[in-house]
This record gives C-alpha cells, sequence and structure tokens, in this order.
C-alpha cells in the first residue's frame, strides 16, 4: 500500500515552501507546551533504556526535546523536504532524521528490524491522513512497539475543525498560518470521534491511559487569542 501522489505532493509542497524559522509552520509550537507535558504522560509507562521515534516529525522540534529524554531518538516523515529541515536545525546532531512513508509496512519492518523495540511519539498524524491510510499509519505504531515499547498519540478530535472554521471565518479570512495550510490541500481534523481509537484497538494496539488535551498551536486569531486544537491522548503497549 502507498499514499496517493497526491497527498505526498501535498506534504512535499507544503515543507518545501516552508522555511527554517521556527514557528512558521502552524503546529510546530515550543516543545513545552507539546513534548514536554506529552513526555511527562509517558514516561511513567515507558522503559527510557529504549529508543523513540518521532512519527511525523516535521522539522524535528518535538525529537530534539525527546532526544534529551530518550538515548535516542529518531524523527521520521513522509517529505524529504521536512527532514531537511529537520537535519539543518540539528547542527549539533542530538537526534537522527530520516524519510518514512508509515503506509510502507515492509519499510516500517526494517526500521523496527534496525532498531529493536522503541518508544514511540505521535502527535496530529492519523487524523490528517487519507482515511484508507488510517489503518496502516496505526499498524506502523504496533510494528515499532515490539513486546516492550510504549507509545504516546495525540490525535485532533472533530470539535478542533469547528475551532478551524471559526479561525477561517474571521474578518480578513484565514490566518496566513492556517491559510497556507489550506492552499496546500491538507485536511486537518477529517477524523471522527470514535474512529482513532477504533483504529488503534483494530492495529492491537491496548490503551493503557487515556484523557482530552488540547494541541496548541502557533497562530492566533485576530484578538490575540492562540488557537488551540481539542485533542485526546493515548498511552498505548502492543498486544504481545
Amino acid at each position: 500500500m502507498d499514499v496517493s501522489q497526491g497527498y505526498r505532493e501535498a506534504w512535499e509542497g507544503y515543507w518545501s515552501s516552508t522555511s527554517g524559522v521556527p514557528g512558521e509552520a502552524i503546529w510546530d509550537s515550543d516543545p513545552s507546551l507539546n513534548s514536554v507535558p506529552h513526555s511527562e504522560l509517558l514516561l511513567p509507562y515507558a522503559d527510557t533504556a529504549l529508543p523513540v521515534v518521532d512519527l511525523g516529525c516535521g522539522n524535528g522540534t518535538q525529537t530534539r526535546y525527546l532526544a534529551t529524554r530518550f538515548p535516542r531518538a529518531i524523527g521520521v516523515d513522509l517529505s524529504q523536504a521536512a527532514i531537511g529541515h529537520a537535519r539543518r536545525a540539528d547542527s549539533v546532531g542530538i537526534a537522527e532524521f530520516e524519510q518514512l512513508n508509515l503506509v510502507d509496512g515492509d519499510a516500517v519492518q526494517a526500521l523496527r528490524e534496525r532498531i529493536g523495540d522503541t518508544n514511540v511519539y505521535m502527535r496530529a498524524v492519523i487524523h490528517q491522513s487519507e482515511p484508507e491510510a488510517r489503518p496502516a499509519v496505526a499498524a506502523a505504531v504496533a510494528t515499532l512497539l515490539g513486546a516492550r515499547g510504549r507509545a504516546f498519540v495525540a490525535e485532533l478530535t472533530p470539535a478542533s475543525k469547528t475551532v478551524l472554521q471559526q479561525a477561517a471565518q474571521a474578518p480578513g479570512g484565514p490566518p496566513e498560518k492556517l491559510r497556507r495550510v489550506f492552499e496546500h490541500g491538507l485536511r486537518p481534523a477529517s477524523a471522527t470521534e470514535e474512529e482513532v481509537p477504533e483504529l488503534l484497538r483494530a492495529a492491537g494496539l491496548t490503551t493503557l491511559a487515556s484523557g482530552p488535551t488540547a494541541l496548541a498551536q502557533t497562530e492566533h486569531l485576530p484578538d490575540g487569542t492562540r488557537i488551540d486544537l481539542p485533542a485526546r491522548w493515548f498511552v498505548l503497549a502492543a498486544d504481545r
């Protein structure tokens, strides 16, 4: 299985037109708002002697923080342009970055065989994936975990779509960073409330803990309010 050519080109186009400036991507918020609190939820369940793989790492902001909590951090992304940004931003080599299509089961298995059981961090990947590809994305998490790894997965809920629609209808139209997402044909918050936990279960993943959260964005409404998108987080283990 593979992603569609249009989906691949949409992400490559987005990251190719994005500079290396921190926060230019709407989801590129500071780790203190994302991977820092997320790590605190994951660590009580995780073997911190294992590495961590950041799925859909983008320009690597969160991966570089994860490298301070685990002995090895590998960021992977479908977009080669995103991986280029991540490598340039990590001049001291605190983390590793490589292109990976999560829908390519053979490629995911090859990574698993190379690094062994690993922890996984995945923030807002399933919801924007093509519907037919979502089971494979969830399966990639299970494959990488093996018997000992644990995953932290956070996904937008449908309520996020309402927040984004309201932002898009602001005077003057969508804020610049959100407008760029729409222009490149990316479709955030397209998964249903029930779909994500069902996909995780079907992939052979057991939920150890979960709860509501909000994913902070780097864009603001005209009144200065930061856009925070409703989401749900899961700490997961693979059924073995």
